[in-house]
């Protein structure tokens, strides 16, 4: 079978953006491996319905998704929402091992919660990482009132890494011990609505119109540049929340990021224009066509028009990669809700880096602690724990869990001592960016101490009302402060969103408000099913017992160097 044949850049007319009656969005996924024919040779993937790319999901604020899944994997599956709060309903987050059970091979569930959120979002496999390996597609949330800017029509641009390898072969290679460490990895190609970058189809213009072009990044490991050269570009959102308009030559996205742009056409038809995308990462050598790599589409005004073409490599290449979205920029934004900057209760530290255990074996860390999936999900143990919920080590050292207080004001200074970028992603929240700043020398490994006095930069401040996000691309040898308030109780993931680091462990859970979980929350029968049919427990801490008795929990392994 042939993949990768449907377009997901589309135009939407205005009278769809607008509904008046809240509707129940039912959608239907088998879940199963396809052959992809694509950059590289074919090899099996993760589609649904017998199909990949998987086509876009649509609901209108206010709506409840109803999304039946049924699992012909041979391993277990779960669905996340990136992006999307989940209030009061934490079971449907879908993070396995965190909010739920995988859903077990040849069985079904269903995810069921109303979309209380306008924006651009997306869903994917939060399970063995098989987002990687093409489960994954766009989540549009149109407005149900009216939109706070004004457009005319609307595209859609997803874009994606392309390995030749599955993602289990990658982690493999990169965790074993008898290789070198990081490996040589040639760097992907790019996929952009579900075909070869290369192979993408025009895009149409008409005189005058305003048009909203949604940028999603849901690759597992790379960033992207998007430019439309000739045209003023205004970013008006970012991670489903909106922003003051903010005139931009070009975006940077971190894998998990998702931009809106709006762009206003030209009344002249005699030319045509061209689009511009560069996939790349500031870790992967550069070798010239292959990383970074670019790629161009077209903006038709006229089909029988003259192509306006630019220099495509000088035109990306002007576009900073820690100036545009990636770093700095982010604090450019304001937020168009005009919330000043949360007060602080708590501040908590958190320390990105990476480690090797006995046997040279590598993990990634945070905190000096690797992430490991507990024996029951922790929110389970959340719900059961009673008293005792407050309690972070009951939900076992390797979950890396802080509790929260309800309604507690948290500062987050996250640091980023070594030279790869971290995309960091919070479930059930967005946080407001605040600062970004150079780290303490003392906290640099002597490995990446050399040069370290050249890449030092200054602190730069939010505005007064700070954009918010729900991920973070930390910068190298920097840290970033992030606000959020926990009044969404439940239990939620910050991880990294580049799969091979968070696979090597650099995750934390938040359990957030547990007392008031234990009054508000129940877990759906069907969901304790699933957990019963896999011989998951689905009460006590996290070694599945009850009270503080954890053992057969796995030692926490000693670092042996960083």
């Amino acid at each position: 079978m042939r993949a990768f044949s449907f377009i997901r850049a589309f135009l939407l007319l205005p009278f769809f953006l607008l509904a008046t009656k809240a509707a129940r969005q039912v959608v239907n996924w088998d879940v199963g491996y396809v052959y992809a024919d694509h950059i590289g040779g074919s090899r099996e993937v993760i589609g649904v319905n017998g199909k990949l790319p998987i086509p876009p999901v649509h609901v209108t604020e206010g709506d409840t998704l109803v999304l039946h899944v049924h699992n012909s994997l041979n391993v277990s599956t779960s669905i996340h929402a990136h992006g999307i709060f989940q209030i009061n309903t934490s079971y449907m987050d879908g993070a396995a091992m965190v909010t739920q059970c995988g859903i077990p091979p040849g069985k079904s569930f269903t995810y069921e919660y109303e979309v209380n959120q306008a924006g651009t979002f997306w869903l994917h496999g939060h399970y063995h990482h098989q987002n990687a390996d093409g489960l994954r597609t766009p989540l549009i949330v149109h407005d149900r009132k009216q939109h706070p800017y004004k457009y005319d029509g609307e595209y859609v641009f997803a874009f994606e890494d392309w390995y030749k390898e599955s993602f289990a072969e990658r982690l493999a290679l990169t965790i074993d011990p008898k290789k070198s460490f990081p490996p040589e990895s040639p760097a992907p190609n790019a996929l952009i609505n579900g075909v070869d970058g290369n192979a993408t189809k025009p895009i149409s213009f008409k005189p005058k119109r305003t048009y909203r072009i949604r940028l999603i990044n849901m690759s597992a490991v790379v960033w992207f540049k998007f430019a439309l050269p000739g045209h003023q570009m205004r970013v008006i959102e970012a991670d489903g929340k909106y922003s003051v308009p903010l005139e931009v030559d070009g975006v940077t996205l971190g894998p998990g990021q998702r931009f809106s742009v709006l762009v206003t056409a030209h009344e002249d038809i005699t030319r045509n224009y061209q689009y511009l995308v560069e996939i790349f990462a500031s870790f992967f050598s550069r070798i010239p066509g292959e990383s970074p790599k670019y790629h161009t589409g077209i903006v038709e005004y006229n089909k029988d028009a003259s192509l306006d073409v630019v220099d495509t490599i000088s035109v990306l290449e002007a576009i900073p990669e820690d100036k545009s979205f990636s770093g700095y920029t982010d604090v450019e934004l304001s937020a168009l809700e005009r919330q000043p900057a949360f007060p602080v209760d708590r501040s908590i530290d958190l320390v990105l880096g990476g480690a090797f255990y006995m046997n040279n074996v590598p993990g990634d860390i945070i905190n000096n602690i690797t992430y490991a999936e507990p024996h029951i999900p922790t929110l389970y143990s959340a719900l059961s724990l009673g008293s005792l919920a407050v309690d972070k080590d009951l939900y076992g050292i390797q979950s890396n869990t802080i509790v929260l207080k309800h309604n507690e004001s948290i500062e987050l200074v996250v640091y980023n001592p070594i030279r790869i970028p971290h995309p960091m992603h919070l479930h059930g929240h967005a946080f407001q960016l605040i600062e970004y700043g150079p780290v303490d020398p003392r906290m640099v490994l002597s490995e990446n101490r050399e040069g370290f006095s050249n890449q030092t930069a200054p602190i730069v401040r939010a505005s007064e009302y700070p954009m918010e996000r729900d991920t973070v691309v930390i910068p190298t040898m920097q840290y970033v402060k992030l606000r959020f308030r926990a009044d969404n109780p439940g239990v939620w993931l910050f991880h990294c969103h580049m799969d091979i680091h968070f696979g090597m462990g650099m995750a934390m859970t938040f359990v957030e408000a547990p007392d008031v979980l234990q009054d508000t929350m129940v877990i759906p029968d069907s969901m304790t099913q699933m957990c019963a049919e896999q011989g998951i427990p689905t009460t006590g801490n996290a070694a599945g017992n009850p009270g503080t008795d954890l053992s057969g929990l796995p030692p926490m392994p000693s670092i042996v160097h960083f």
